[in-house]
């Protein structure tokens, strides 16, 4: 195992849920550092991203799996101050934004070296923080799984989120059309602002406007991150050989299907997350991203959109905002400062 000049008997910050329920679990702690096994490389961490699946292992929606760290957290920026046995120790002061199975809140984090990514020129390791999650989840969903082409239309429920603010930027370096809902109006000009057609859906008639928009032909794929009854009423505004993606089950994690219009139609439905997926998987993923993603980030031709940045302290305050859904974007934690 070879280090960097960093004791690994020393403590780090770390913010865990002292129990399920609403934001006010969340609570800062002290951690031994985790020390890399092997394939591993031990990150000191810049910045952390956000994400709806940890509101749902703070709620108990999302039990941490057996083995796992109950630190919070599933994507991470910095840099590597350790590498376990079978990784180059060259690697040692690499920045790097990686997927991590948990324990992204915190100063340090082990993650798999073949789930680290470079980062490109021009992004700061907060930007780079905002990432991973969502690269990893839209690369294999909407591309590998969704088959989204260039000419097809997609509809993107939740635009305004960070995953639906990247996978819009994905979508269009592709070619493809974008539909993306939000609420209200300013999001929805924001959507606008960024090249893709905007539904507000609060208000009525929103899946009418959305197969106007096609031309009455309907969209190719949906990123769906509702499920529950909203499944039917994408069934019914999808073309012939359509596709949709579940990414998350906001509305209902039980959907009634029509399996008239899904016969009719031809529609293929599939839906995975990454943290069950096995190490090989993530890892072939991660080399998809880096010869199909990482240059467009590089040429600046997409970036990650960010909502909010606040100190790892205020990990409750981040998921309040998260929760009440008046971001835009991303929402980031980022790191105390060692002394």
């Amino acid at each position: 195992m070879s280090l960097s000049p960093l004791p690994l008997d020393k403590s780090m910050a770390a913010v865990i849920a002292t129990t399920t329920g609403g934001p006010d679990v969340l609570t800062m702690v002290e951690r031994p550092v985790p020390r890399p096994l092997a394939g591993e490389v031990l990150i000191s961490v810049s910045a952390a991203g956000v994400n709806r699946p940890d509101l749902m292992q703070r709620s108990g929606a999302l039990p941490v799996p057996a083995g796992l760290s109950d630190i919070l957290g599933l994507e991470v920026a910095g840099r590597i101050v350790g590498c376990g046995d079978a990784v180059d120790p060259a690697l040692v002061g690499t920045a790097v934004m990686a997927l991590v199975k948990a324990g992204g809140y915190a100063t340090h984090v082990c993650a798999r070296a073949d789930q680290c990514l470079a980062i490109p020129t021009g992004l700061s390791l907060t930007e780079a923080a905002a990432l991973p999650e969502g690269l990893f989840t839209i690369w294999h969903n909407l591309f590998d799984r969704g088959a989204l082409r260039s000419g097809e239309t997609l509809l993107i429920e939740g635009g305004a989120s960070g995953i639906g603010t990247l996978a819009l930027q994905l979508a269009q370096s592709v070619g493809a059309n974008v539909i993306a809902t939000a609420g209200g109006p300013e999001k929805c000009a924001r959507i606008a602002a960024m090249g893709a057609c905007a539904v507000d859906y609060r208000e009525p008639g929103q899946d009418e406007a959305i197969h106007a928009l096609t031309g009455g032909r309907g969209v190719d794929v949906v990123l769906d991150i509702l499920g529950g009854a909203a499944v039917n009423r994408h069934l019914a505004i999808m073309a012939p050989g359509g596709r949709h993606v579940g990414l998350s089950f906001m509305t209902g994690a039980v959907a009634p299907v029509d399996l008239g219009q899904l016969m009719r139609k031809g529609i293929w439905m599939t839906s995975s997350t990454m943290r069950p997926k096995s190490d090989a998987e993530k890892a072939a993923i991660a080399r998809d991203i880096t010869r199909h993603i990482l240059p467009l980030l590089g040429e600046g031709r997409v970036r990650p959109v960010i909502s909010a940045v606040l100190p790892l302290a205020q990990a409750e305050e981040a998921h309040r905002l998260l929760e009440g859904g008046g971001n835009f974007g991303k929402i980031v934690l980022e790191m105390p400062q060692e002394a």
